[in-house]
């Protein structure tokens, strides 16, 4: 039996051979290293992260999260819904908290899940996979069970702003989070608390309805990593890690810079630190290839 359970919100990025599903590899990767079992809430829904804001109404945006919240509560009861989206977690949890401060719209909900024969009861913490790892794990056990130190790697934290605000890390500044930085180093990698960019808005969905702003903002993340002569970027959150990779040949042409900085995921650095292969790690999903992590993978 595993140390640890949670109940697992996946989301639809991280579905296999969707943008993020290097995700979702590292991560199942990271969490028999760490030995906890994810369970996936059967016959989830899109937590309408995006779309949900920008038509229908606020009932059916936070009923469909709700949705996802009433089957973990049936299904894997008393087990805490833990997502690795940040988008996934963000509407999760404000579902969650909206609905127990607004008893009119929680009855509403209701009424709208019981046409599908599902109760919310809406007692279940939401977590982030990060809350996981500092908050539960804790970064001295994360460090004893280090078998591949990162060392020699300079990692800039980017930590995005969904993953940040308004919830986050408890204790955490929302300006200057520090939990990224003090996991890169419990890893054996340099981190670069200086990271000036940590909580830039990467531009979300902007990157498809006004390219140029986004690319704008981008180019200010990575040139920073690149100011504090980072080797890569490492994120939480899959979106940040899309545009921030998938757009570095669009920003080169157009600023004429020449960036080519592998943008990974967090649960991809456990995962190589703690001894598994490259492919175990997802390395393979990169565009810009995480060479130095590459490297000490195949040590």
């Amino acid at each position: 039996m595993a140390k640890r359970e949670y109940s697992y919100y996946p989301g639809c990025s991280s579905q296999k051979g969707a943008s993020s599903s290097n995700l979702m590899k590292s991560v199942d990767t990271m969490c028999q290293e760490l030995d906890i079992q994810l369970n996936e809430i059967p016959d989830w829904n899109c937590c309408s992260a995006s779309i949900g804001y920008a038509s229908g109404s606020e009932l059916p945006r936070l009923s469909l999260s709700a949705r996802n919240i009433a089957l973990s509560e049936e299904h894997n009861k008393n087990q805490e819904i833990v997502a690795t989206c940040a988008a996934c977690w963000l509407a999760t949890k404000e579902a969650a908290e909206r609905l127990k401060e607004d008893e009119s719209m929680f009855a509403e909900a209701n009424t709208a899940l019981a046409e599908a024969g599902l109760k919310l009861n809406n007692t279940t913490p939401i977590k982030h996979m990060a809350e996981v790892i500092i908050e539960d794990i804790g970064l001295e056990d994360i460090k004893a069970g280090v078998k591949k130190p990162l060392e020699g790697i300079r990692i800039a934290g980017y930590v995005g702003c969904q993953t940040n605000r308004p919830f986050g890390i408890a204790g955490e500044s929302f300006e200057n989070p520090m939990y990224l930085d003090h996991l890169v180093d419990s890893l054996g990698a340099d981190s670069i608390p200086t990271y000036e960019k940590k909580v830039q808005c990467c531009g979300g969905a902007l990157a498809f309805s006004e390219p140029e702003k986004s690319q704008e903002m981008i180019k200010g993340i990575i040139e920073a990593a690149y100011d504090n002569e980072a080797d890569m970027i490492a994120t939480p959150c899959p979106l940040c890690q899309a545009n921030v990779e998938i757009y570095q040949d669009q920003i080169n042409e157009k600023y004429d810079t020449k960036f080519n900085i592998p943008v990974v995921y967090y649960s991809q650095l456990i995962s190589v630190a703690y001894g598994r292969s490259a492919s175990d790690a997802a390395l393979d999903g990169q565009l810009i290839k995480a060479k130095k992590l590459e490297d000490i993978a195949g040590k």
